[in-house]
Parts: structure tokens; sequence; C-alpha cells
């Protein structure tokens, strides 16, 4: 399994580089748009839909809609600020489950979660990467999510012993949660004093980091929670040794939008 996982990771990388970094314009659009598509595919099994023709459905559904927001550029921060505010409510969702599961409003309800969850995120990734710098905006959100993920990991390991969300994730902690915490806030000072920000600066941005961290967990625990419902323990196999697509971006598809909506109302970035 390890050996697999690691090929895995040796050929998605070098893609996801190509994509980040390379692309511009509609081809970053279409490259992502067709991951948020595969995601959609996943969510649709996740949301009660088992048949191929409802998922595939549901995942032309969601590309036709990011075809239409691509023309309609107006409705973009509108929709990752909504996007933002989600993740607030699913924070409740996820800590009250199993009992919140009755306001997801059945298969229905569910998919429009997951729209909440998808196309967010592709607005707010199209967003960043249209900023001044925007490869390494979507780099340190990235970072940010990596670093409090293998922290999380090591302190969730070594002192682990309260659950954050038994219900949802058993082997999450609230140590660990911490520990991943102090260590995203670690990298975002030392970042912040080599670019020479300002006293103020740095505290605002370590407020963000703060809020964009912990949501993260949320989009992780949000994942996890549906799946926990629909009796699966990944997403899908599309990604051997790894899951499906969703696995490997839970925390982003929180992470991002959180992050852009946080630069957007900070005036940062521009």
């Amino acid at each position: 399994m390890l050996k697999l996982r690691v090929i895995t990771a040796l050929v998605m990388l070098p893609v996801a580089l190509v994509g980040f970094f390379w692309l511009e314009g509609l081809a970053f659009a279409l490259f992502f748009g067709a991951i948020i598509a595969l995601g959609a595919w996943e969510w649709a099994r996740l949301a009660g839909f088992v048949g191929q023709a409802a998922r595939c459905g549901f995942a032309v559904a969601v590309a036709i809609l990011l075809g239409i927001l691509y023309t309609q550029p107006g409705w973009s921060m509108p929709l990752v600020l909504l996007g933002a505010l989600w993740w607030v409510l699913a924070t409740a969702l996820v800590m009250t489950y199993p009992a919140s599961s009755r306001f997801w409003g059945g298969r229905s309800g569910s998919l429009a979660i997951g729209l909440l969850i998808l196309v967010p995120a592709w607005l707010a990734l199209l967003a960043l990467k249209q900023r001044p710098n925007g490869n390494w905006l979507i780099v340190a959100v990235m970072a940010l999510v990596w670093v409090a993920d293998i922290g999380a990991y090591f302190f969730g390991r070594a002192l682990g012993r309260r659950k954050l969300a038994p219900m949802v994730s058993p082997g999450k902690s609230w140590e660990g949660l911490l520990g991943g915490l102090v260590c995203s806030l670690i990298v975002t000072v030392i970042v912040g004093v080599n670019i020479g920000l300002s006293l103020p600066q740095l505290a605002a941005s370590l407020a963000g980091a703060a809020i964009v961290v912990l949501l993260s967990v949320v989009g992780d625990l949000t994942e996890s929670m549906f799946k926990r419902k629909a009796g699966v323990k990944d997403s899908s196999q599309l990604l051997p040794g790894h899951g499906g697509v969703l696995d490997r971006i839970d925390s982003l598809t929180a992470a991002v939008p959180v992050f852009a909506a946080l630069l957007w109302l900070s005036g940062w970035g521009s």
C-alpha cells in the first residue's frame, strides 16, 4: 500500500505543479474545473446516489455551472463569501453529528451542500490566481493546510487524549488540532518577519492563518461526516492508495475560499 501511495503521489505532484504554475486563464479554469467535476461525481455518492447515471449527471451539471460562472465574473466574490460562511455553519453540523443529519435535507439537500463545498473553492482558486503573486498566494494557503496537517498528525500521536469529533473522525484529537495550529502560526511568523510585515500586519496575518487552519479542519471533518453517513471509507478509488479526489482536497475546499474571502475583506493582495 505504501509503495502504491508513493507511486501515485509521484505521478500527481508534477501534474499538480504544472496545473498551478504553468496554466493560465481558461486552461487553468478547465484543469481545476475537471478536478471539481470529479469531486462532484464522488460527492453524489456520499449524498446517497449510487447509480452512475445520477452521479455523472451531477458532475456534468456542476461542470456546466462552472462554465456559466466563468463567463459571469461578477458572481465570483459573492459566492466565495457565501462559501466561506457555509464553513461556519458546517462547524456546528460536524460538532453535533449525528443529530445534525436531520438538517441536511435528504439527498437533494446533500447535493446542495456539495455545491456549497465545491463551487466556491473553484471560484476562490481562480480569484487567487488572478491576483498579483497569485501562484504564491495559492502556495501559501496550501502550505498552511499541509503544515497544520503534519503538525496535527505528530502532536496527535504523541499527546492526543481528548477526541475532537468522535462521532465523525475518532482519530482526531484536540491536542492534534492545537499542535497543528501552533505549527502553522510559527510558519506564518517566520514568513511574515522575512517579508517585512509590520506588527499590525503580522497580527492580522496570524489571526487570518488561525481562521483558515481551523476551518480547513472543518472541511476535512465535513467530508468524513458524509462518508460515515454513507458507510464508505473513501470517496472513491480514483487515486490508487489515496482514495478519491475529495479525500485529497477536503481541507482545501474550506481553506481556499476562506483565505480568498479574508484577503478580499482586508484589501490585501491587490
